[in-house]
């Protein structure tokens, strides 16, 4: 979720914080095509339609907001987090729903470590390799070279005849399918409700915050490190286990305003 939120704050410039509101309705997406596709082919087939609702909120909405003072960006994308709020719990209702994952996945790995299940393991892995995909995509094609070189200088692309906005939308429906597939992920685990988003999009800001705005790989050492500080934290700390993800964030500010390797002025 972090990286996709990093992705679309690099380029667009935009802060998205409609990016948990994305996320939720993903997961209802897959919901709804469980009966007809099963887990897998929900799991592919729901962050692709969130990307066509992020693409058609881009063109509307977002796209307005490019050149401007970040702050109209976060009060649009705040006022479409409500709607999408509303708006699933006028379709799916208010109650929490149930995502089913396949028993395959449900059952512990061993029953000394039983909170370690077959599910936990995918997620790992699922994160690791689109992660690494995106990586690959960013370094090895076309449109992820255009996509670093704009968040280098956008103008300097825009006069080689790069179509900006074009490039834009798309790394903004690239973002948006990384919150959904996050969204599907994590209503696997806790289940779904319409507000799922809004415990997890703050989490995602204080990552790219820790890690470095504008930082990829930045995003995800910070997501790494808020979320074993979290867990350790539980552990010994329960009560705290949310504090300590901002105390890290106001340390790292303090120390390094910048992040881990974040680049400096690149909101200026």
């Amino acid at each position: 979720m972090a990286i996709g939120l990093s992705l679309i704050l690099g380029l667009n410039g935009v802060i998205n914080f409609a990016h948990g509101g994305f996320m939720a309705l993903a997961a209802y997406f897959a919901y709804t095509l469980f009966p007809y596709t099963g887990f897998w082919g929900a799991l592919i087939i729901a962050p692709i339609l969130a990307g066509a609702v992020g693409y058609a909120v881009e063109q509307l909405i977002v796209k307005r907001m490019y050149g401007r003072d970040p702050l109209y960006s976060l009060l649009a994308t705040f006022g479409l987090a409500l709607i999408f709020q509303d708006m699933l719990r006028t379709i799916w209702g208010a109650q929490g729903l149930p995502l089913s994952i396949p028993d395959i996945l449900n059952q512990p790995l061993s029953n000394t470590y039983f909170f370690v299940t077959g599910y936990r393991l995918f997620v790992v892995v699922l994160a690791i390799v689109s992660t690494g995909t995106l990586f690959a995509v960013l370094r090895y094609t076309r449109l992820g070279v255009r996509i670093r070189a704009g968040n280098a200088d956008l103008e300097t692309i825009a006069a080689m005849g790069v179509n900006i906005y074009l490039l834009r939308s798309a790394n903004f429906v690239l973002g948006i399918m990384f919150a959904g597939l996050a969204g599907i992920l994590a209503a696997g685990q806790i289940g779904l409700t319409p507000t799922m988003g809004d415990s997890l999009i703050m989490p995602a800001f204080v990552a790219i915050v820790v890690g470095g705005v504008g930082s990829l790989l930045g995003s995800l050492l910070g997501g790494l490190i808020i979320g074993v500080a979290s867990g350790i934290t539980t552990a010994f700390y329960p009560a705290a286990s949310e504090v300590v993800i901002y105390v890290i964030m106001g340390i790292m500010l303090v120390v390094r305003p910048r992040g881990l390797l974040g680049q400096e002025g690149l909101l200026e």
